[in-house]
């Protein structure tokens, strides 16, 4: 299968077990590279999908210098969107245990923004899905935050972890952009690239 790509080394710059797990399913040889210290800050005047855009194409110019002429490079950003606010990664505990009484009960927004990268073009989307959790106790949430410890996610929670067995009432969109990767939205992109 897509064979528009079969002349390229495909690199995944991520650090995400799941996005690896994700991009491995779609049967296609990739590397993972990843860099460390890139400033993922971003313009506090965007919103919802504009923000994983932007910071997925600041993961991808940060590469640049790396990339040989065969290089096809994606990358990819994911944020939760709940009240016109963005719920990132936690920091601690605190915080993880914060986001997960904020999301309790209510219908979110996760955002992946993705961007595909050679040296002679740059192409870019965007999937959304929205997330309906039932009301989650107390005790569960502290309880998915001390044994899962969710610090590396976006929104404090793994969709496919105990959380999301017990918690979404309700998905609209792509399970997997959930997870961080729309793999079937990705798959599409590079059958066009």
């Amino acid at each position: 299968m897509l064979e528009n790509i079969s002349g390229y080394q495909i690199i995944l710059a991520s650090n995400s077990p799941r996005r690896k797990e994700l991009m491995s399913g779609l049967d296609i040889s990739f590397e993972i590279k990843t860099l460390s210290g890139i400033d993922e800050s971003y313009p506090e005047s965007l919103q919802k999908e504009e923000i994983p855009l932007y910071l997925a194409k600041l993961k991808a110019d940060a590469y640049k210098k790396l990339m040989l002429d065969d290089t096809l490079l994606i990358t990819a950003d994911t944020i939760v969107w709940l009240d016109g606010k963005v719920y990132g990664k936690p920091e601690n505990e605190a915080e993880a245990i914060y986001m997960l009484q904020q999301l309790s009960g209510r219908t979110h927004e996760v955002f992946t923004g993705v961007c595909l990268t050679t040296k002679q073009k740059q192409k870019s989307f965007f999937a959304v899905s929205k997330v309906m959790f039932a009301v989650l106790s107390e005790a569960e949430i502290a309880y998915y935050v001390k044994k899962y410890k969710p610090f590396d996610k976006a929104g404090a929670y793994g969709v496919q972890e105990w959380i999301g067995f017990i918690g979404v009432e309700d998905l609209e969109g792509s399970f997997y952009n959930v997870m961080g990767l729309p793999v079937r939205q990705l798959y599409k992109s590079l059958k066009e690239f």
